[in-house]
């Protein structure tokens, strides 16, 4: 099976797999919200976030390793696979014994970072916290065992297995709060499954992957070792960088604002992390599938996918900022709760959506660094944005709310767009990155002159909100949104790329004629 066949492989499972989840977490999250209240949800989002920090201890040696197996894999080199996986349990032990000891040392000061709880006390606060941290500290011990199977370009099964425990603990948890209505029990019925589930992981991949279970495993060598140390340093910057940046804002809306409004922000968040995986999807499949480009093809070849990677990338990108921007706020205060109180002011809106576009072309810029193994060149980089995101959100919440927070976090992330094209492009493609920014403001311009045309008919279609009008407006934004970015970059090479290879599998396209471009079979 070629690259092509395993990505959409992964991409097909993917995207089922995320629609379910989308959907059981959005009846999840409805539930628990009329159930337990804004409260709650803002407790839940947050601690959620402050284990995510916490997780930074992880700090990237899975992504290292991830990249180190990419060449016994392609070798079927069992022994040294062997000697990389058992380094990596060890590695992640360790890390889950850190992890919790750091949960419990940090749980004295919840109180400053949960502010106006309600009724809730202390206590009942702090235990709930000690269930989030028992859950991230047992995944811990399966979590290396993936790394195996996607570096075989196999991220289908870990997709399965996720999705399959996903559907069983909404279920639990659904079932729970509608008997119960607490949150207790809803926790540990999360807890029971995801312990449960962690049990079959390790029966099932043993099976899959026999030869783990030998005891006979000789130790990496000290320059493989040295390898893995010095990405996983340049790895550490990234994480610790990244988290500041990313896994911070509720956390500081909590503590400034209070756990309400985290709430509010919690299902803007949700709504654009879930909407925003299906087009994840088709990016992260195609990791390993780089790797293997990064390491058995030419540079031109390497960039020419890397451009219609990257294409594809705006396009999609694009197409969920501008549907995020016109109907987040109607759907979310019209649609699905039907209360203005749990909407945010249409400039926050922006902002996150701007992020969420520009994010978009980081991920692509990130996904080729793993791919290329290219970790060290701007490893002080996130340092930078994840001090520049917490000095401008804390300086501005206290002055301007909620949108200060989200300045910080755009201004921060801007960083990374404007610095990383040109280090791959120097160490990948021996070019110079002003092609990049070139097609960066086309793209933008094109996006941006869609999301002005759109406003004046989202005036007249929704001057009141209803499921009805709110499915027309997204038929209108569908309908000019891809015909405008069809009609701008029909003629490009990365365009005729995309068009042949879908003409490969879909004969009848091949009856339109477009540039003629390469494809990877």
């Amino acid at each position: 099976m070629g690259r092509i066949q395993k990505a959409e492989k992964n991409i097909i499972f993917g995207y089922i797999s995320n629609l379910v989840i989308l959907l059981i977490n959005f009846v999840q999250r409805t539930v628990f919200i009329y159930v337990l209240g804004k409260t709650l949800s803002g407790v839940n989002g947050v601690y959620t976030d402050v284990l995510s920090v916490l997780s930074l201890t992880e700090l990237g040696i899975g992504t290292a390793l991830n990249y180190s197996l990419y060449k016994p894999v392609a070798e079927r080199n069992i022994e040294k696979i062997k000697s990389y996986m058992r380094f990596y349990k060890k590695a992640y032990l360790t890390i889950a014994g850190v992890i919790a000891v750091l949960g419990i040392a940090i749980s004295p000061f919840l109180k400053y970072i949960l502010k106006n709880p309600g009724n809730l006390s202390i206590e009942e606060l702090t235990l709930y916290y000690y269930l989030f941290l028992f859950n991230t500290v047992i995944s811990y011990f399966v979590t290396y065992k993936y790394s195996l199977v996607n570096a075989e370009q196999k991220n289908y099964i870990q997709t399965n297995i996720n999705t399959v425990t996903k559907i069983v603990t909404a279920a639990v948890q659904i079932g729970v709060l509608l008997l119960f209505r607490n949150f207790l029990f809803y926790l540990a019925a999360q807890s029971v499954v995801e312990l449960l589930q962690k049990i079959f992981v390790t029966a099932y991949l043993n099976r899959l992957y026999p030869y783990l279970l030998d005891k006979d495993v000789k130790p990496l060598t000290a320059q493989e070792t040295q390898v893995v140390a010095t990405k996983t340093k340049a790895l550490i910057c990234h994480k610790i960088g990244d988290v500041a940046r990313l896994q911070t804002d509720k956390i500081i809306i909590s503590s400034f604002v209070n756990v309400d409004t985290a709430a509010v922000v919690d299902n803007y968040v949700y709504i654009i992390t879930y909407v925003g995986n299906f087009v994840n999807i088709i990016f992260d499949s195609v990791i390993s599938g780089f790797g293997n480009v990064v390491a058995t093809e030419s540079k031109e070849r390497q960039y020419l996918l890397f451009k219609v990677y990257r294409f594809f990338a705006c396009w999609l990108f694009g197409f969920g900022a501008v549907g995020f921007f016109h109907l987040l706020t109607p759907f979310i205060g019209g649609v699905w709760l039907r209360n203005e109180g749990w909407t945010l002011p249409q400039i926050t809106v922006a902002l996150l959506v701007m992020d969420f576009y520009l994010k978009g072309g980081r991920t692509v810029l990130l996904n080729f660094k793993i791919a290329s193994g290219i970790f060290e060149q701007d490893r002080y980089l996130p340092l930078v944005q994840g001090a520049l995101n917490l000095v401008i959100s804390v300086v501005l919440v206290m002055k301007i709310g909620v949108t200060g927070v989200y300045v910080g976090t755009l201004v921060s992330g801007i960083l990374a767009n404007l610095i990383r094209p040109g280090i791959i492009y120097r160490v990948s493609f021996d070019r110079k990155p002003g092609a990049y920014f070139r097609d960066s403001l086309k793209y933008i311009a094109v996006i941006l002159a869609v999301g002005v045309v759109i406003t004046p008919v989202k005036r007249l279609l929704m001057s009141e909100v209803s499921i009805l009008s709110f499915a027309l407006m997204v038929i209108v934004i569908t309908l000019i949104y891809n015909l405008a970015f069809l009609a701008m970059f029909c003629r490009t090479e990365e365009f005729a790329y995309l068009w042949n290879a879908a003409a490969v599998r879909i004969p009848a396209l091949g009856k339109f004629s477009f540039r003629k471009g390469d494809r990877d079979e």
